[in-house]
């Protein structure tokens, strides 16, 4: 069976026999809120997809799933539509949108949560807290968790619990034969070691068992230095190797006139270090305190606080915004990196405009290479570059200039690349996301679930070829 048709294959087609079966609405061009609902986070894409099925449960994907595989259509999946690349929606295609299951099951006892695949980052830490619990997931509230677990989940505290797939027990999928399916180290391993970090490529995940932790209180806040050479290499040479219980993400950008920022220093270009210390309180007071020593803050709003707030510091973030991305992870980050990373922030031609560093290594550094699909446990770094603007009907092209100017520099140092932070940047820069090793196992689990390359629209491994 084929799954190349196109919007010939849609055009005409009487899709009554699925909306009958489904719980969820399913939306087609011209109805009223169907244009809403092809929006994506990205709003430099923009795609017209011939039908969205909003699914209530797994039976309604299921539904989807088997009436897409029996008349060999185009299948596209959203969960939170943060795709750089936009692919949360497809032209000319059947949608499965996921992003109306949101049921979330705790047992705090057992220190487990159910979570179906709509659910977002912000949603659930508002349903751990509490019970005192929280898992690392994305670092803006409206990040989908399907998404986001499928290609491995670098968040908040990454360093202290690991990646989000470090903590998951089992999943639901349902297979590209239609089958709703458990996923976990005793049935179908192989299916719950690719789906650990190889993206969609396997199936679509419905829900999420996952492990919490004990996270009532965090240390987190925003530490905002002027940016020079020195501050960016101590804040580099500290964060990978700084007590596990601290986290960090930094922006070198120009300074936004949030509340918190002098009113003098709104478009100086700065550090802004976001924290999330978990443990102690004192322990973490000392364990920012090398990052204060730095320089002189223009603001310090570091406190003691419910984990869920810290999504108030990237509250702009879950803003429907136009971007594009380029990313590396890397073991170090040279002084002619933060060189040319300073330039290209003075030089921006947006305002929004940044270069971000993530201090790794601590708990995501503790599991093997070959336990999940995500591979590159050894880097210590990552380095993004994110060209943003705000208006959709802008030329993108000096935006992306931007971008293409620095990015030789930044990616000569790299090792690997984050899959859930890739645009369409072609076969290449997938194959920098898994090592051939992993690469070569996931085209064979491809190959048992999903042999005719029905979920492709993603960062797509094709499956193995048959001997």
């Amino acid at each position: 069976m084929t799954h190349d048709a196109t919007l010939s294959s849609l055009t005409g087609l009487d899709l009554r026999p699925l909306e009958q079966r489904l719980r969820g609405t399913l939306l087609r061009p011209g109805m009223a809120t169907y244009d809403s609902a092809r929006q994506l986070m990205n709003r430099a894409v923009t795609r017209r997809p011939a039908a969205i099925a909003q699914v209530a449960d797994s039976q309604d994907v299921v539904e989807v799933v088997r009436f897409a595989r029996d008349r060999g259509l185009p299948l596209g999946v959203r969960s939170g539509g943060h795709s750089p690349a936009g692919y949360g929606m497809v032209d000319d295609a059947l949608v499965v949108d996921l992003s109306g299951m949101k049921r979330v099951t705790i047992d705090p006892d057992a220190r487990l949560a159910r979570v179906e695949a709509g659910v977002t980052s912000g949603e659930l830490a508002a349903f751990a807290q509490p019970h005192g619990l929280a898992i690392s997931t994305g670092d803006t509230s409206s990040v989908g968790f399907g998404g986001l677990a499928t290609g491995g989940g670098i968040g908040f505290m990454v360093r202290k619990y690991g990646l989000t797939i470090d903590n998951l027990i089992a999943a639901q999928v349902v297979t590209a034969s239609g089958k709703l399916v458990t996923a976990s180290e005793q049935e179908h391993p192989d299916l719950f070691w690719a789906i650990r970090g190889g993206g969609g490529n396997f199936g679509i995940i419905t829900e999420f068992i996952v492990r919490l932790a004990e996270v009532r209180q965090i240390l987190g806040g925003d530490l905002v230095l002027p940016a020079s050479r020195e501050v960016i290499r101590g804040y580099l040479d500290y964060v990978a190797d700084a007590p596990e219980g601290l986290t960090t993400i930094a922006h070198l950008m120009h300074a936004p006139p949030a509340p918190y920022i002098p009113e003098a220093r709104v478009g100086e270009v700065v550090l802004s270090i976001l924290v999330t210390w978990v443990g102690d309180e004192s322990e973490g007071q000392r364990a920012v305190a090398p990052l204060r020593a730095l320089a002189e803050p223009v603001a310090d709003t570091i406190a003691w606080m419910p984990y869920p707030a810290i999504f108030n510091f990237t509250a702009h973030q879950a803003v429907p915004i136009c971007h594009a991305i380029r990313s590396v992870l890397t073991h170090e980050v040279s002084d002619e990196v933060v060189d040319a990373a300073l330039e290209a922030v003075e030089r921006a031609n947006s305002p929004f405009s940044l270069v971000q560093f993530r201090g790794l290594g601590g708990a995501m550094a503790r599991v093997g290479r070959e336990a999940t699909a995500f591979a590159h446990r050894d880097a210590r770094y990552m380095v993004t570059l994110l060209a943003l603007w705000m208006d959709e009907n802008e030329d993108a092209t000096p935006h992306r200039a931007w971008i293409e100017a620095v990015w030789p520099a930044i990616r000569a140092t790299g090792t690997g690349v984050y899959v859930n932070f890739l645009e369409e940047e072609g076969h290449e820069r997938i194959r920098q996301a898994y090592p051939l090793p992993t690469l070569a196992r996931l085209a064979e689990v491809k190959r048992t679930y999903d042999p005719h390359n029905m979920f492709r629209f993603n960062q797509n491994i094709a499956p193995a070829m048959s001997a």
